[in-house]
């Protein structure tokens, strides 16, 4: 297990405890999963690779835990357009995000050209941002017909 992995099973694991969550040997798999994922897994996804470690764990078991932790801010859910909630580490510097409506895959990327234009179109119109997210869903061109 590399640092990092390391690191957020550390993180993982105390945001249980400090949110009164036993761990037992389901939710221990669950979050070596989390810790090592670098996708964005929606629930089931984590369910079945958690599952592979540790036959019996219970989808519900999953979905508990993913809000725990979520509540302690460990992890963000995100809800892409046409897709179940997905998951990812909150430790990741902002970033924003393209959705493959072909394939489904999320891509995470970072533009500060674009985090300038949205200050200043806030600005124009007299506010500042507090919050954002943007999701672009795309199709790569050479899919398109």
């Amino acid at each position: 297990m590399d640092r990092r992995t390391e690191d957020r099973t550390d993180r993982l694991t105390q945001a249980l405890r400090t949110a009164g969550v036993r761990m037992t040997k389901q939710r221990a798999a669950l979050v070596a999963v989390l810790a090592s994922a670098d996708d964005h897994p929606d629930a089931v996804e984590l369910f079945r690779r958690a599952e592979e470690q540790v036959p019996g764990i219970s989808l519900s078991t999953v979905y508990r835990t993913l809000t725990a932790l979520e509540q302690q801010g460990v992890i963000h859910r995100h809800q892409f357009e046409g897709a179940s909630a997905r998951f990812e580490h909150a430790e990741a510097a902002h970033h924003d995000h393209m959705i493959d409506v072909d394939s489904g895959d999320v891509i995470e990327f970072a533009s500060d050209r674009i985090e300038r234009l949205q200050a200043e179109i806030a600005a124009e119109m007299g506010y500042e941002i507090v919050h954002h997210r943007m999701e672009l869903y795309v199709r790569r061109k050479d899919r398109s017909s």
